[in-house]
């Protein structure tokens, strides 16, 4: 393991015992995967076991038990292999050819053939949940092994761009004093991006209360660096202390716009979005559709995107956050339930953004007068353990847009068609309102179906601008 080989070269105590709990996760993983593997079929013993409890239940006081069991055992032995094989191949229902050999050697027929099928039916069902065991402790596995890399690789981070610096963090302390300000712990971060980060736990002296904003205005004079508060962070310091997060300002900034219907005009749309700021200057927009329409698929694609800005905000990286919340879906339930995660990633500083896909439809980006197509043939998640997530990175310029629909959408138009159509949708359009061109698309496409939705229908347009 890479980690525990450069150990040696790290001597910060608590990259080391990160280090020790990703290992420790390592080495459980490798447990449950070493456990029972996968079986396809019955053993030689469990089809003899099978047999032995069908001629407990149906041969004990029959007349020929001796013949059958004894002296022509293995003809015997045959029959029901060929009973079982047909059931497994077509289930109860056997052939006519199967039945007819059955009566002729056995005086039982009837009940010997249903009580095989009665056995052979527990036996399946044991088989497919003990399957279904296995793959579950497999995907519990391969989050545990993501999970431990995820630690390992953030306590490295973290290692590598925390830094000291007494003469600026006395420079911090006194200017934030003079407007009545107490710092009492400060923390500078170096993103590998190389934009700074200050962590600052604080509070106002008595009496005083001073805006957030303002007190970044002095952070960003004393590091010399456009310095702004995380959209999450309070708008004012009080009395009590807290801790602040401020970063580097972006160098772009995004304005999103939904346009939304349910099926039938329905209030309830079972499409889910959310605008999620994340550490690092990014911004994540998600939208997922659940299976089926109206409440229930409402509750299951809430429940998906939820999930996930809960993963994305902690600092897990998209992809694995996708793939851990598809096997907790995966295995939480026995139905299956799915839902699309159609996810973009705008990294604010570079003026990028990474497109991840999991059975979602097709994204635009509009540059200029020109449409770019995203699309996608993954599987949504909920459906099975192991999934593949389309990834791709695009760089934005000043003024594109990004525009995000669900199925709804594109199944309203004509086989073939929806692409170029949703293309001149959003070049017949020269306005620069997101919202505008989100509820301009959504109206052109109801416009060329002339009915009601026979599906919730979503469409999300950002905007991407340089400051």
């Amino acid at each position: 393991m890479e980690y525990v080989k450069d150990r040696e070269l790290f001597s910060n105590p608590y990259i080391i015992q990160m280090d020790r709990f990703a290992e420790s996760l390592k080495h459980l993983s490798e447990t449950f995967l070493y456990l029972e593997d996968y079986k396809g079929s019955f053993t030689k013993d469990e089809i003899e076991e099978m047999f032995r409890r069908v001629s407990e239940r149906v041969c004990t006081n029959c007349e020929k038990r001796n013949w059958c069991l004894c002296e022509n055992r293995i003809q015997t032995c045959q029959m029901v292999c060929e009973i079982l094989c047909t059931a497994e191949e077509f289930g109860a229902e056997l052939n006519v050819e199967i039945k007819r050999k059955l009566q002729k050697k056995c005086d039982r027929a009837p009940r010997f053939l249903r009580e095989t099928l009665e056995v052979f039916g527990d036996a399946k069902q044991k088989l497919l949940w003990n399957n279904r065991i296995v793959q579950n402790r497999e995907g519990c596995a391969r989050s545990l092994i993501s999970f431990a890399d995820t630690i390992s690789q953030a306590a490295r981070e973290l290692g590598a761009g925390i830094y000291s610096d007494e003469r600026l963090e006395k420079k911090i302390v006194n200017q934030l004093k003079k407007v009545g300000i107490r710092v009492i712990s400060s923390v500078f971060y170096m993103t590998k991006a190389g934009k700074c980060e200050v962590h600052l736990t604080l509070k106002a002296a008595k009496g005083h209360c001073v805006a957030t904003k303002e007190m970044a205005k002095i952070v960003s004079n004393c590091v010399g660096r456009s310095m702004y508060p995380e959209a999450r962070e309070q708008p004012i310091i009080w009395e009590e202390y807290t801790t602040i997060i401020l970063r580097e300002a972006a160098r772009y900034h995004t304005l999103q716009g939904v346009a939304k219907i349910g099926k039938g005009c329905e209030q309830i749309s079972g499409d889910t979005f959310l605008m999620t700021y994340l550490p690092g200057g990014r911004e994540s927009v998600m939208l997922s559709d659940g299976m089926g329409s109206g409440e229930e698929a409402f509750r299951e694609s809430a429940m998906v995107v939820e999930m996930a800005e809960e993963l994305l905000v902690a600092g897990f990286p998209e992809k694995m956050a996708i793939q851990l919340l598809n096997t907790a879906l995966v295995m939480g339930r026995e139905e299956v339930y799915f839902s699309t995660v159609d996810m973009c990633v705008f990294n604010l500083y570079e003026g990028s953004c990474e497109f991840l896909k999991a059975g979602a439809s097709t994204t635009f980006i509009r540059h200029g007068g020109e449409v770019e197509k995203i699309t996608s043939t993954t599987l949504p998640v909920g459906v099975m353990q192991n999934i593949e997530i389309d990834c791709v990175t695009r760089k934005l310029s000043d003024g594109d847009f990004v525009v995000m629909v669900t199925d709804g959408v594109m199944d309203a138009l004509p086989v073939g068609e929806q692409e170029a159509q949703i293309g001149r949708y959003l070049c017949e359009l020269s306005s620069q309102n997101p919202k505008e061109m989100a509820h301009h698309v959504l109206e052109r496409v109801l416009e060329s179906t002339g009915e009601l939705p026979i599906d919730d229908m979503t469409v999300i347009v950002i905007g991407i601008w340089e400051m």
